[in-house]
């Protein structure tokens, strides 16, 4: 992220990414994830999460206690309060829910001046947003970024430290159908991890276990499938849902080798 911020002055490169990344140290695997990419382990047909995404919802109270604790992070135009709807002045004065920093669940506060700007956290899922711009909140650069037609960056609000969970090889007998598949947000936008370890095995099954190319052939298949076919609506899944629209990367990385089969 530093690296990222020194080029951004000296090259005036502007932007930033999520990154996931797997490492294999010592018979394990270290899985760092900052931002909304997924990572799964699918052994023997069972899904193994090695990853959260990182979004408003997800990070909602950490957002809040920052906001708390330097308000003037906000400018004049946000609370960290978080509230189900817009509130309107008419609505002054009158109790609505409502949810701060130290709250899981929701309780009831009367309206007050302060509480009509605008939320720094609001919509639900994939629209939710940050100071209405931004839908992670862990990533690399993106040190530039503001808030449309202010001076409020929202660069202290995202955070570049990952966070880490890992997986031990050796405490598992694995066969050529356990695999590590990598993917950004693309994928799993339109694709959930069932589904995804549906096709894994279906691709899979389709190929001798020495067959290299078998994994290529699943991530492939994986991109395909979430980007869908196009057509006069736009791009379309097999069920006809819409498409993903976003940029579909995918890694699948197996586990066991051939010599591992039976």
């Amino acid at each position: 992220d530093d690296q990222i911020e020194r080029e951004r002055a000296s090259q005036h490169l502007p932007g930033g990414c999520c990154a996931l990344a797997a490492i294999y140290l010592m018979g394990k695997f270290y899985v760092a994830n900052a931002g909304d990419s997924r990572a799964i382990i699918i052994r023997n047909g069972e899904i193994i999460p090695m990853s959260r995404e990182f979004t408003p919802e997800t990070e909602r109270q950490r957002l809040q206690f920052l906001a708390l604790l330097r308000p003037e992070l906000l400018g004049k135009e946000f609370t960290h309060l978080e509230f189900p709807r817009r509130i309107q002045p008419k609505e002054l004065g009158k109790k609505m829910l409502y949810r701060d920093q130290d709250m899981n669940g929701w309780a009831y506060k009367k309206i007050e001046e302060n509480d009509l700007k605008f939320p720094l956290i609001f919509g639900e899922g994939k629209k939710a947003r940050m100071m209405a711009t931004i839908g992670v909140t862990r990533g690399l650069g993106d040190h530039d970024l503001k808030v449309f037609s202010s001076n409020i960056h929202i660069k202290p609000f995202l955070s570049c430290f990952p966070e880490v969970r890992v997986y031990d090889l050796t405490q598992y007998e694995h066969c050529p159908d356990d695999v590590l598949v990598l993917g950004t947000d693309g994928l799993w936008d339109v694709t959930n991890d069932k589904e995804v370890a549906g096709v894994v095995m279906e691709v899979l099954t389709s190929y001798e276990p020495n067959d290299p190319c078998r994994y290529t052939m699943v991530a492939q298949e994986l991109v395909v499938r979430s980007r869908g076919v196009l057509k006069e609506r736009g791009w379309r899944l097999a069920n006809d849902k819409l498409g993903s629209g976003d940029d579909i990367s995918v890694f699948v990385i197996p586990l066991g080798g051939p010599g591992n089969y039976t």
